[in-house]
């Protein structure tokens, strides 16, 4: 008979999955755990795609344990058989997430199958690793949710008549849980997907669990005798941004944004080594230099859409490059535009400069010198310092960003929690409306649609660059740069775990 050792160190697994938005803030909060809590061994599981992670998470003894499934599944390409693609992309989908399932129980037997857990184990997930809660069950590990932004999926409007219809039983046990232990408010918040059949039938044939959260595996019944806490759910936002209802489960906390050391934020590792001691460029990048200090009585505006391009949203990059082109004629504004390293944006550039990707990845300029295109990627933090004000696809960082950095924003926002960022922003009077995908990525390329797109982006810059919202993104800037979100979210973290 096998015996099992006792380890002498708990472990924090982190399970981050989703974009760079999605993943990256969550490194940072681990990163500061493993520094704050030597005596833990920590683990950062998260795609392969995000291998650069590594070396970073390395630096603070973090082991950095990828599977193999990308970030995002692209969309399928459009076909006169859409119902033949739709299927083919479901049929793929449904075989890369078995796989990933697969993985990630894999990788979870390799770290808790083999010994006896010991008290203050525990796994973080984020709303796109939600795998992760059922992978806790099973090896009886507590399990905390960590997300940098607010829930990007709401239920069904007729999930709880369901529910309550088909499961009355579960649906009394979680109406009368006691304060303090998991109920109806987490179930509704974010919990709901837990409990469709594609969850149900893997925890049943894949982990031998009960189909359904919180029941007996032979009976059905709720577990009357058992009911859990109520699971930490920790945001990583500002309460001067957020409102929190009380509506929210019970044990939500709001530690203040997430924000990435500098060095990580760098394509270029010269740049990494030389930013912190200098706050300069390496010598590679001299143009982008020039460029962010030239002329600085013209305003400066950032245009980033980041992962929209990889999510299959940028159709037409010639048309967004025209429309650009246009905009910096109507505003007599300089611009810089990052690319993101989407491959069709940047031999779009190549083709309107005649120039290969090793210039592209030093900077090249357009319009007389007044768009500089940039496919690395560099610190917001000091970038948004000299803009005036920041286009962007409404994602948590590049919001949290322009916050920080007190510049007004235009949001065009495509998926997701960035809608809400967006009507957020404008709600706060920092951003005007947000524009729709179709005003800055028109689905007719031609003279009329650039020159209407170029006019409807004018026009949101125009408000952006008003004194009121200037004056209003200063002021929350002096609030949120009070807080430290990273610092508070291990201190949370630790208070949690005990």
């Amino acid at each position: 008979m096998e015996v099992k050792t006792e380890r002498s160190r708990p472990i924090a697994v982190f399970m981050a999955f989703g974009t760079k938005g999605d993943v990256y803030p969550i490194a940072a909060v681990a990163a500061a755990f493993a520094c704050d809590q030597w005596n833990y061994e920590v683990i950062f599981i998260s795609h392969a795609a995000h291998q650069d992670l590594s070396a970073h998470l390395a630096e603070s003894n973090i082991r950095y344990t990828p599977v193999s499934s990308p970030p995002v599944l692209p969309p399928p390409e459009s076909d006169e058989n859409e119902k033949s693609v739709a299927l083919s992309f479901c049929s793929q989908k449904h075989i890369m997430t078995k796989e990933h399932r697969r993985e990630c129980l894999s990788i979870m037997e390799s770290i808790f199958g083999d010994g006896l857990n010991i008290e203050g184990d525990f796994v973080s997930i984020n709303f796109f690793a939600l795998e992760g809660w059922s992978l806790a069950e099973q090896f009886h590990v507590r399990c905390v949710v960590a997300a940098p932004y607010v829930v990007n999926y709401t239920a069904p409007s007729s999930f709880q008549r369901q529910f309550r219809r088909e499961l009355p039983l579960l649906y009394q046990y979680l109406q009368e849980a006691p304060c303090g232990k998991l109920g109806w408010k987490d179930v509704i918040h974010w919990m709901w997907p837990l409990f469709s059949e594609d969850w149900g039938s893997w925890r049943r044939d894949e982990l031998y669990l009960s189909p359904l959260l919180f029941t007996d595996p032979v009976t059905g019944h709720p577990m009357w005798h058992e009911r859990p806490s109520s699971p930490l759910l920790l945001y990583g936002f500002s309460r001067e941004v957020v409102e929190c209802p009380d509506y929210w489960p019970s044990n939500s906390r709001v530690s203040g944004f997430w924000f990435l050391p500098s060095r990580w934020q760098f394509s270029c590792s010269n740049c990494q080594y030389i930013f912190d001691s200098r706050s300069e460029l390496c010598s590679n990048h001299t143009g982008l230099y020039r460029f962010l200090t030239a002329n600085q009585s013209t305003p400066l505006v950032f245009v980033g859409l980041s992962s929209a391009g990889n999510m299959g949203f940028i159709k037409n990059p010639k048309a967004l490059l025209c429309i650009l082109q246009a905009a910096v004629e109507k505003t007599k504004c300089r611009f810089i535009l990052l690319t993101a390293g989407h491959a069709p944006l940047d031999k779009a550039l190549q083709v309107a400069v005649d120039t290969g990707s090793s210039v592209l990845s030093n900077g090249i300029s357009l319009c007389n010198g007044n768009l500089f295109c940039f496919s690395g990627s560099i610190p917001y933090s000091w970038l948004f310092k000299k803009c005036a004000i920041a286009i962007h696809h409404g994602g948590s960082g590049s919001t949290a960003a322009a916050l920080r950095a007190g510049i007004p924003q235009v949001v065009c926002p495509f998926m997701l929690d960035q809608f809400y960022w967006a009507e957020r922003m404008c709600w706060l009077g920092v951003a005007p409306e947000p524009l729709r995908r179709n005003q800055l990525l028109p689905d007719n390329y031609d003279d009329v649609g650039i020159r209407q797109s170029a006019h409807m982006l004018e026009n949101a810059i125009i408000r952006a660059l008003s004194p009121d919202m200037k004056a209003r993104a200063k002021d929350i800037s002096e609030k949120i740069s009070q807080e430290n979100g990273v610092l508070e979210a291990v201190r949370i973290l630790k208070e949690e775990i005990g």
